[in-house]
């Protein structure tokens, strides 16, 4: 099983076009030693050839464009995207559906019954595709049954509900459904590895945190560094609980989490990374504590085989 990182920032990427925060004027100012980052995103594959793309970011083009094995240009008209998966309804994980328009084939879709309603009504993604190559759905199950998509043979996929909002567009923002957000484990048959993937974590739930402690490698939310971070900063009002992560730093957050994870040998990296978050900082303070944890920080373009 492959999986790369087609991007590793939070919503906004890194720099965020509109923010000149110590970090994003830092590194467009190239004052301070961080790499550029694109809106969260990771492609699965069994071959290297034919990819699951897991939430499809506005920069998904940009993406592509970086990463050669998602055009193999086996005929005039080819991508080595075979299907796509939305964990959420969110902006900074769907958009991306629109740039996959010119299929010549209907797009296979796999999402909850929350997410395909909002991708029918709020933000209505699907209905567009309609009236260019279509979407060709496929139900993600929530009562622990596994399922399997075809371009990825031997690979088994478990989604796990989220305690989480549905986006602000969405018809049940106010009364949570199950399945708003998702996370996944990815399951190699062969090797019998496994790999967790949870851009966004809130609460850690008794079945994500069993997910997680049977994961040989962990894609977890790396947002913010502290509850308060976006206040403190004059950003937003909002701490990271009311945005639906769980901060890197204090009593239960994830570096603590991630802790009590003693499995041998699993990767424990931090994805979706707010441009706020001074782990950035590739020879900061907060980085180095995440290494004396044996905590990674992704990047785009990391890749990983299980």
């Amino acid at each position: 099983m492959k999986i790369k990182v087609l991007g590793s920032s939070a919503g906004g990427g890194f720099p965020q076009w509109n923010c000149n925060c110590w970090n994003c004027d830092g590194v467009r100012n190239g004052t301070l030693n961080a790499q550029r980052r694109t809106q969260s995103s990771i492609v699965v594959s069994a071959n290297g050839e034919d990819w699951l793309l897991i939430n499809a970011s506005p920069d998904l083009l940009a993406q592509i464009a970086a990463h050669p094995e998602l055009q193999p240009a086996r005929r005039a008209r080819d991508s080595g995207i075979a299907a796509v998966v939305t964990m959420d309804a969110q902006i900074d994980h769907v958009t991306g559906l629109l740039m996959l328009r010119e299929r010549d084939t209907p797009l296979p879709l796999y999402v909850t019954d929350a997410v395909l309603q909002d991708l029918s009504t709020g933000l209505p993604v699907v209905s567009i595709l309609a009236h260019y190559c279509g979407v060709e759905r496929h139900a993600i199950p929530l009562d622990g049954a596994s399922f399997t998509v075809p371009a990825l043979p031997g690979i088994r996929i478990e989604a796990l509900p989220l305690s989480s909002k549905a986006p602000p567009y969405s018809p049940h923002r106010e009364a949570p459904q199950r399945g708003d957000n998702i996370g996944l484990t990815f399951i190699d048959e062969h090797s019998g590895k496994r790999a967790f993937y949870a851009p966004g974590l809130g609460a850690l739930e008794p079945h994500v945190l069993e997910a997680m402690n049977g994961a040989d490698l962990l894609l977890v939310d790396g947002t913010l560094w502290t509850p308060d971070e976006m206040i403190e900063l004059g950003l937003s009002k909002k701490t990271a609980a009311d945005m639906g992560h769980l901060a890197q730093t204090g009593a239960g957050g994830m570096i603590e989490v991630l802790d009590s994870i003693e499995r041998a040998g699993v990767r424990k990296v931090l994805i979706h990374i707010n441009n706020t978050n001074p782990i950035l900082i590739e020879d900061g303070p907060e980085r180095r504590r995440l290494a004396e944890h044996g905590i990674e920080v992704a990047f785009d373009g990391l890749a990983f085989e299980l």
